[in-house]
């Protein structure tokens, strides 16, 4: 038509598109991201509680072991200290036996040596005396027997052993009493004085303080 004006034209909209697969799938991914993210954190948490009753577990387990290893460290404390204990006693009990004025030992020690001094004990049983004690039924000599008493509030002690020497056939019993001194701390010679026990028999007295 022979307007002055241009005519309108209707233009045809094509209906609207659905997203692509690609996109879609794309999108789902990215909320499943999302939302594990967000679902992830009490995960963390639960991690965190983990470590930190791990870490106390491990501390109970420290501190037990420190206690168990303590008690063996004081128990070996114990035996060292028991043994250093049995150890010193035997030393004690040795030193006095052997070296104390009061011991059986050492004045039968004493008693010999003026045994082997003495002229008269050398005439009849020669040189190299050697003194011993009771034999037993085995043939072995004993220890010196000795008896130990008080008298007058006094400790006595009396000693029996026998000596024998060069001279064979000849044997003596030799007979000592000593008596404690609490002045001097220490027992004194009451008395030393052998008996021959082979013909001629008589008594050779060594040492008389009575």
């Amino acid at each position: 038509w022979p307007w002055p004006w241009p005519c309108l034209r209707w233009r045809h909209q094509p209906p609207r598109r659905e997203p692509a697969p690609l996109l879609r799938a794309a999108r789902q991914s990215i909320g499943t991201q999302a939302g594990g993210l967000r679902a992830g954190k009490p995960g963390d948490n639960s991690k965190h509680v983990s470590v930190q009753r791990d870490r106390k577990e491990e501390t109970l387990l420290s501190a037990a072991q420190k206690v168990k290893e303590a008690g063996r460290d004081f128990t070996y404390f114990i035996v060292v200290l028991v043994g250093i204990g049995v150890t010193g006693g035997l030393f004690y009990v040795i030193f006095k036996e052997l070296f104390s004025s009061s011991s059986p030992s050492k004045i039968y020690g004493d008693a010999l040596e003026k045994c082997r001094s003495h002229p008269e004990i050398i005439g009849v049983f020669g040189e190299s005396i050697k003194g011993y004690g009771e034999a037993t039924r085995r043939g072995r000599r004993q220890l010196v027997s000795h008896i130990e008493y008080v008298k007058d509030g006094l400790k006595h002690m009396r000693l029996k052993f026998y000596i024998e020497g060069s001279e064979p056939g000849k044997r003596g019993t030799v007979h000592v009493e000593v008596k404690e001194n609490p002045e001097r701390g220490r027992f004194e010679v009451r008395y030393i004085f052998v008996d021959v026990d082979t013909y001629p028999r008589r008594t050779i007295v060594i040492e008389d303080n009575r």
